[in-house]
């Protein structure tokens, strides 16, 4: 019963989904308020449904009930409640529900603070949010339905994919949902504004914090699942340029440039065009990175579905919401009356150029991972467009981005002079070259990862420089500096903290460059080296896990014959899928990482062993998760916190009033 409740909530959301999408919209172009109110109530009342919905899935899985299609392909009885809970989005059927429910809960927060909007520019927003949810509700329920049920029920499932069963399945796909479809909202207002008509600056201060939740959310969702797929895939590599990897990218390349261009847009009411395109590119690269993955189009670690009918299903949506907008955007782009007036060396001169960059990075990556699959359905001729390319390419692009990012944080609005600001970073320019020469001396060849390395140093101090130049600046009495430090704006450290995680990150990229690879077959009692370090392989031993067989073995790591920690890589076989996977072991040193891998286990005894030891590799995902703190303070300043209340005004008294007679 649960499961039937589940799929008729699945109905009713989906029938709600088209009067939310048409009657506010109806409402916002006639005037009539009653009409557009009726926007929020149905977008809250979505998203209980869909949650009803997900709830019910959810319920199936803990309980393993074999009676679901779904559960039957992607479940197990003895698998661990963390494993049965994950699973229900690590299929198809379900990550689409995840993603429904994803895109209604955005619905139902701008809902929530509808109040605080125009109230044509709150229902527009509510109805095209609610044509999107509608075209993916009406996807699952003819091609991706969870609930269908089987004839005979068997007594076990098929268990879910063992490369799945990890802690990131728990988290990766969530937090990048939540970055994905976060930038369908920025998508909806956009299509608003294009509707009725209104773009201007205060169209910018909705729009921006819902860039910058979506942002925050992709930018950390990338970050995991780039560490799952570090410590999983045992190739010892953060980043593969997987075609799957690039299409989450994208729309971070487009939704970083729309962060900035809507800031132009609430600062100078500037850049409206290449605003509104921004917001609609990045909502686009969402949905082409889910056409690739549910399609079939290619073969990725990543992909869920290959059934061409419903790549079919997606990609009509893609053409319809696409398409649709960017009609939309070419009959209004002619109205947009340009905004104010800035010249080339400015603030805003700066975030343009960090936008063309970031831009045409966006269009070297989609070009190199669509390019080979449009070659081959045109000519059947296959050729890879690998890393060497993307490597090559994109950094070319990014080495740019990183020089000017602490230059254009000290340019001044509208006009600013550039030596002036030039020479506010001195100091980040002495730290950085004094980095570089040390790193260089310290770890030798090559010297390109010490000139990056050195990069990364001055993007780390410089991105604090406006910051302590604006604390400092009425004189170095501490009274006065706290003063100063309290009177800034959060957003002022949240962007230097952003800014200083892409240094961080950066610097660990370039580390890699100093990082040490063996590969050798080894047995009990066997010592390699391993870079600065020993590494033994004491023993190795069976284990029986609730629904695999493991194979353990026991190193210990050494530093000068001084023992420095044990480390455990282990090889898994799960019976039900007759599938084998490796766990890394890993072990931490002052923000570098050795990394082991038993990749294959031989007759007589001894196994491979795949062995890195990575200097400040941990820097790339610390780096992640200061971007996303950086941007979780900007969202708590009052000037962008969403809905935040509107100042009582002082209340003016009057005469009192006589005594009546």
């Amino acid at each position: 019963m649960i499961v039937e409740t589940g799929h008729y909530a699945l109905v009713l959301a989906f029938a709600l989904a088209l009067v939310q999408g048409t009657i506010p919209l109806w409402g916002s172009l006639a005037g009539d308020r009653a009409l557009m109110a009726v926007a929020a109530p149905a977008s809250i009342m979505q998203f209980l449904l869909t949650a009803l919905s997900f709830g019910a899935l959810t319920y199936a899985y803990v309980v393993s009930d074999f009676s679901l299609v779904n559960v039957v392909e992607n479940s197990h009885s003895l698998k661990p409640l963390v494993y049965k809970i994950s699973g229900v989005w690590g299929n198809h059927e379900g990550s689409m529900l995840l993603w429904v429910l994803i895109l209604a809960l955005f619905g139902a927060l701008v809902a929530l603070r509808a109040r605080r909007m125009p109230d044509d520019l709150a229902a527009s927003v509510l109805a095209v949010q609610a044509w999107i949810s509608g075209a993916f509700l009406l996807f699952i329920l003819l091609t991706s339905n969870p609930f269908a049920r089987i004839a005979t029920p068997p007594m076990e499932g098929r268990d879910l994919n063992p490369i799945l069963q990890d802690p990131g399945l728990a988290i990766h796909p969530p937090l990048l949902y939540l970055g994905y479809v976060g930038f369908s909202i920025t998508f909806s207002f956009a299509a608003a504004a294009l509707i009725n008509g209104r773009i201007d600056a205060q169209w910018a201060r909705w729009v921006r914090p819902w860039t910058l939740i979506a942002w925050m959310f992709l930018t950390i969702g990338i970050a995991m699942g780039s560490y799952w797929a570090y410590y999983t895939l045992g190739w010892g590599g953060f980043w593969f340029w997987d075609p799957v990897e690039n299409a989450s990218l994208m729309p971070w390349l487009a939704g970083t440039a729309l962060l900035h261009s809507a800031l132009v847009m609430e600062k100078r009411d500037a850049l409206k065009v290449w605003t509104i395109f921004l917001a609609i590119l990045a909502f686009s690269l969402s949905l082409l990175g889910t056409f690739l993955v549910r399609s079939g189009v290619l073969t990725s670690v990543h992909s869920f579905a290959s059934d061409p009918r419903r790549g079919v299903f997606i990609l009509a949506i893609l053409v319809f919401f696409i398409g649709g907008s960017l009609a939309l955007f070419a009959l209004r782009a002619s109205t947009l009356k340009q905004g104010g007036i800035f010249a080339p060396v400015s603030r805003e001169g700066a975030l343009v150029l960090n936008n063309l960059l970031l831009t045409s990075s966006c269009a070297t990556v989609f070009i190199g991972t669509l390019y080979p699959l449009a070659l081959e359905a045109l000519t059947d001729a296959k050729i890879s467009v690998g890393p060497p390319f993307f490597n090559f390419t994109v950094g070319l692009l990014f080495l740019p981005i990183f020089l000017f990012m602490p230059l254009g944080q000290m340019l001044a609005w509208k006009r600013g002079r550039l030596l002036g600001a030039a020479q506010r970073l001195t100091f980040a320019v002495a730290i950085a070259l004094v980095a570089g020469l040390f790193l260089a001396a310290a770890n030798g060849e090559p010297a390109g990862a010490a000139a990056l390395a050195g990069l990364a140093m001055f993007v780390i101090v410089g991105a604090f420089v406006d910051v302590a130049g604006r604390v400092t600046g009425g004189g170095f009495s501490l009274a006065l500096m706290a003063r100063r430090a309290a009177g800034l704006p959060l957003s002022a450290y949240g962007t230097a903290l952003a800014h200083a995680g892409m240094g961080l990150t950066l610097f660990g990229i370039a580390a890699t460059g100093w990082g040490v690879e063996r590969v050798i077959s080894m047995r009990a009692g066997d010592t390699a080296a391993l870079g600065p370090f020993t590494v033994t392989l004491d023993d190795l031993s069976q284990r029986q896990g609730p629904n695999y067989r493991e194979t353990v073995g026991a190193m210990t790591l050494r530093s000068d014959g001084v023992e420095i920690g044990r480390v455990n890589p282990s090889r898994k076989f799960y019976t039900s899928r007759q599938m084998t996977t490796t766990d890394a072991g890993l072990k931490t040193i002052s923000l570098g990482q050795v990394h082991i891998v038993m990749p294959e286990q031989n007759p007589d005894g001894s196994v491979d062993v795949r062995m890195y030891w990575k200097p400040y590799v941990a820097l790339i995902w610390l780096g992640a998760l200061l971007m996303f703190l950086g941007g979780g303070v900007s969202l708590a300043d009052r000037r962008l916190r969403i809905g935040v209340a509107k100042r009582a005004q002082p209340r003016v008294r009057g005469p009192a009033p006589l005594p009546a007679e």
